[in-house]
């Protein structure tokens, strides 16, 4: 597709957004109370003097660059940040974590409308684009504003290059658009470089510098209580098709442990009736979105709520960590692995291939083939501790080893943030 023919079917699809908006809203895709933001419209007022913007698609984007922000904020308090996202779970875990006076607001859906609206609004001086966020529409009008714009923490991965390659000349346009590019490795850097970039450098990964996630004790102690001494394993951040292997892996388990306790945090907390829906026949679910408790005869717990995984990291040594046994890529295992989880995985992470591939080289995580493999693994972790502990101080080690992206970017565009503070 041609940057012309995108921007004409943008402008025809735009009479059927509000439908499209409703029908996620319906489904918990959207926040009914702020649904205009998608439409460009502010719900807050601009600050005043300059301004930076930060965009970031979801979760694992946002939490990237919470330690940017908090870091910058602290070197310059007068310095206005605002940031986007564009799902329901990134704002609610963002809102308890960001700087008090960072506004947080939802990306406008990329039309030209929309984007220009926003844009009106807000008028950022400087704009960061977070990993792999091209849409050309709000791209384009950005730098139409005349923002000095980069992109932080930049990924490209292979299936999108391959991809923007038979679009050389849209990516041409929109790259040529970008002051900057920080990658999040040597290979992203030269990807970047090939489709277009002007100035591309490698700096580190901004997610090997986030913070522990956040942990309610209190709920700790509790669900620790509950549990005692029963074994314990964790399936975070599943998707669809991942929980009927999860319960598989569990009753071949229970075989030798008819206590055992399963404790599944699906990556889209909505789907959690669903997923106790699948799982009943298989022995008995707790929810926590509706406050049921572990009691002795309970199989399943599946924690469906949204900012709870640091809590989940912390109650059991052994995780696996979902979307790698379906074709999804893969999901973060670096805020298990920093609380030093013994973490194990199928083989479907490209989103994140090469963390992986380092974090076996290192003894850091195990890797399995396929699904089948799963509760033979979790049986290994299971008998024996030592394993376990090896793994999890493996991976605790791999993530420290890592850091430092954050500062190195700060270095790099503190000049530039200087400048703007003082305006």
């Amino acid at each position: 597709m041609t940057l012309p023919l995108y921007q004409t079917a943008t402008a025809l699809v735009e009479p059927f957004l509000p439908l499209w908006l409703y029908m996620r809203k319906l489904r918990g895709k959207e926040d009914a109370k702020r649904i205009r933001e998608r439409y460009g419209y502010a719900s807050k007022p601009r600050p005043k003097g300059a301004l930076l913007w930060i965009h970031a698609a979801s979760v694992g984007e946002a939490n990237s660059v919470l330690m940017f922000i908090q870091k910058l904020k602290e070197t310059l308090p007068e310095l206005s940040i605002i940031i986007t996202t564009g799902t329901v779970t990134s704002a609610r875990l963002l809102a308890p974590r960001l700087p008090k006076d960072v506004i947080h607001q939802y990306v406008p859906l990329d039309t030209a409308e929309y984007t220009l609206r926003f844009m009106r609004h807000w008028k950022p001086e400087i704009a960061l684009f977070v990993e792999s966020e091209l849409w050309p529409n709000l791209i384009l009008t950005a730098n139409a504003y005349q923002c000095f714009m980069g992109i932080i923490n930049g990924r490209m991965s292979e299936r999108s290059f391959a991809s923007w390659q038979k679009r050389a000349a849209m990516i041409r346009k929109l790259m040529g658009c970008f002051n900057i590019v920080f990658a999040q490795s040597e290979e992203d850097k030269k990807r970047y470089k090939i489709l277009g970039a002007k100035h591309a450098d490698y700096i580190g990964n901004l997610k090997f510098d986030s913070g522990l996630l956040p942990c309610n004790e209190g709920d700790l102690l509790t669900l620790r209580n509950l549990i005692n001494s029963r074994p314990v394993w964790l399936a975070a951040s599943t998707h669809p098709g991942e929980e009927q292997l999860v319960a598989a892996a569990h009753a071949l388990l229970c075989v030798t442990r008819p206590n055992l306790l399963t404790i599944i945090v699906p990556r889209h907390p909505q789907r959690g009736e669903s997923i106790a829906k699948e799982l009943s026949a298989s022995g008995k679910v707790a929810l926590r979105s509706k406050q049921q408790i572990i009691s002795a005869d309970t199989r399943f717990y599946i924690a469906d709520t949204i900012g709870e995984l640091g809590l989940f990291y912390r109650l059991s040594e052994i995780v696996f960590m979902g979307g790698s046994l379906v074709h999804h890529g893969g999901q973060n295992p670096l805020e298990a692995a920093r609380l030093s989880c013994a973490i194990v995985s199928g083989a479907a992470v490209s989103n994140f291939s090469d963390i992986y591939h380092d974090m076996q080289q290192e003894g850091a995580c195990v890797v399995i083939d396929a699904a089948n493999e799963l509760a033979a693994q979790i049986d290994t972790l299971l008998n024996n501790p030592e394993k376990r502990d090896v793994l999890g101080k493996n991976a605790k080690l791999f993530v420290g080893d890592r850091a430092g992206a954050t500062e190195k970017l700060l270095g790099a565009l503190m000049p530039l943030f200087a400048l703007l503070g003082k305006r």
